[in-house]
Formats: C-alpha cells, structure tokens, sequence
C-alpha cells in the first residue's frame, strides 16, 4: 500500500529536472481488491507526473546558516476551515508555520483568523522569518569586508556596515532584569 508523501500546493524540489515547483494535484493508483492506493505519484506542472522519491520537501533542501540554524518553512493543514472555503489563499487548505527546532518543534505560527484577513502579507512574513539567520548571516559578512579595510570602502557601503552593526548589537543585547525595590525583596524573603 502507498501513502501520499506530500500534499497538494506544497512547495518542492524536483531531484531529476533540477528546479522547484508546487504540487498541482496527488494522483493515487487504485487496484480492485485494497482498501489503499497502491501506488501515489505527482503532477508538479512539468510534463509528467513524479514518485514521491524523486521529490524532496522544502524543509530537507533549506540551507544552514554559518551559525548552525536551520529555520524553515513548512506548511501545516488548517483544521477550521476547508480548502474551497479558503480558495483566495495562496495555499488552500494550508498555512505557514516557520520551524526553528531541528526536532520540528517551537517557531512561529499565526492565527487564523489573522492569516484569513491578509494571507499574502502572512505568507511574506513566514518567508522572511524563515531566512532570518542567512540574512544575519550575509549582514555578519558585510561588517566583516568593511572591518577588514575600512578605508577602502565606499561611503554607503560604510553606512550599510554600520546600520547592520547597530542592528547586530540590537538582536544580541539581553535586556537586563528589572531591580526590584527592597521592600520588595524583604517581603519575598
């Protein structure tokens, strides 16, 4: 018996044509006699239709950013609402969820009723959470070239470096805790 691996409008990597594209319909196989499809394949829009082993997800082909995160955009099935109820999304029947666990837990979700009201804008906001830790990590880069020849560097590249180290040192300052007064801390005790 055959499982459907991926689902309709999900966003994949075409291992033997070498390019993305986002699954048009899931075709299973029927044969007398079983109570599964015995075989599921895919049409992606390219000419034929593709078994699910040469197809990858978008979350196994994400790259690594150089300090080891690996966030990703993955789509999850919307409990409330079918897929023809939902036609003016982008992704009917689904929505963006940013993962930035690599056990596929914690990140970023919205609510759906959110996600409803302005679904593009949403999708957006999902993609550029997703490629947060490259941004920060091509951001890295840019303060590194013009620390390593300062005076060589054009004028907008140098307010480019600084913008990002400002940026930088924003993300990685842990606010401090607040001070409690000592009335406070008298009563606690």
């Amino acid at each position: 018996m055959a499982k459907a691996t991926f689902q309709r409008n999900q966003r994949v990597w075409v291992e033997s044509v070498g390019a993305w594209a986002v699954i048009e319909k899931v075709v299973p196989t029927w044969a007398r006699g079983f109570d599964e499809p015995v075989r599921v394949t895919y049409d992606v829009g390219l000419g034929r239709e593709f078994h699910g082993h040469e197809l990858k997800p978008e979350d196994q082909v994400a790259e690594v950013s150089s300090d080891g995160e690996r966030w990703r955009l993955l789509r999850a099935k919307n409990k409330w609402q079918q897929p023809a109820d939902c036609a003016h999304h982008p992704f009917p029947g689904t929505y963006p969820v940013v993962v930035t666990d690599p056990n596929d837990w914690g990140g970023w979700r919205t609510p759906g009723a959110e996600y409803d009201r302005d679904p593009h804008r949403i999708e957006r906001q999902a993609r550029l959470i997703a490629n947060a830790p490259k941004l920060q990590a091509l951001a890295r880069q840019l303060i590194e070239l013009v620390a390593e020849e300062p005076d060589n560097a054009p004028p907008a590249v140098l307010e480019m470096a600084r913008q990002a180290a400002a940026i930088e040192r924003f993300i990685n300052d842990v606010p401090a805790a607040p001070e409690r007064p000592e009335s406070e801390e008298t009563a606690a005790a």
